[in-house]
């Protein structure tokens, strides 16, 4: 019969070695965990960087807009929502959204504009990918399209950026995410969407690019940071 004080010293090398691999695998996995690497926004912040006065533009209503769907999911998508109606003189009303997001981590990320209009009863036309001049030396990868509802017709212009990336598409949104990962970060993300009413696209591109270029000149340089350099 084996010596009970050999099996028990036996018992506690064995342990005392799983115990040194669980610890050695736990602390491998943690320094390969990504993380993310910028502080949150600050309750506010957002509301506070974007200007009222844009250009030809004045800040009126926070209501009107075409919104992410309501549910939990879209709910936990988004640290900060800024949604905003600028007026002018002699411009078309511009509408404002942009929804930010502290991390992108693969599961869950910033809806696409593709996903928010037809969920609200709206029929999309074909989405087409221009670069969009806003200064000499800033140039945002962004996407157009048109959509119709009964009630009315909107020109949207919109571009995302996940972390250093600005991504045009959904597999690219998840490509720039995969990419940040295996870097051990985990990104944050934002949506920037631009609209107005008006029947054509041809002549609501100016207009929408006009209020985009003002809106980079008068943003300080933690906004401009924020919405498109990363």
């Amino acid at each position: 019969m084996p010596d009970e004080k050999v099996m028990a010293v036996e018992l506690t090398r064995r342990h005392l070695l799983m115990g040194a691999a669980l610890t050695t695998i736990s602390a491998a996995a943690f320094v390969r965990e990504p993380r993310a690497t910028k502080a949150p926004l600050k309750a506010g912040e957002l509301e506070s960087l974007i200007p009222t006065q844009i250009g030809q533009w004045n800040f009126e209503t926070r209501s009107g807009l075409v919104l992410p769907p309501d549910d939990p999911l879209s709910k936990s998508l988004y640290s900060d929502v800024l949604t905003r109606v600028y007026v002018s003189e002699d411009r078309p009303p511009v509408m404002l959204l942009i929804a930010y997001s502290n991390t992108q981590n693969g599961m869950l990320q910033v809806h696409r504009p593709e996903v928010c209009y037809p969920a609200g009863g709206y029929t999309l036309s074909e989405t087409q990918t221009k670069t969009l001049d806003v200064t000499p030396e800033i140039h945002i990868p962004a996407r157009f399209f048109s959509a119709e509802s009964a009630s009315r017709t909107e020109q949207v212009m919109y571009w995302t950026r996940i972390g250093n990336e600005s991504p045009t598409s959904w597999i690219d949104q998840r490509a720039a995410v995969v990419r940040a990962n295996l870097k051990r970060v985990i990104p944050d993300g934002i949506l920037v969407r631009t609209s107005t009413v008006l029947a054509d696209y041809a002549s609501a591109e100016p207009v929408l690019k006009e209020f985009v270029s003002a809106m980079v000149r008068h943003l300080p340089p933690r906004g401009r940071k924020l919405l498109i350099e990363g």
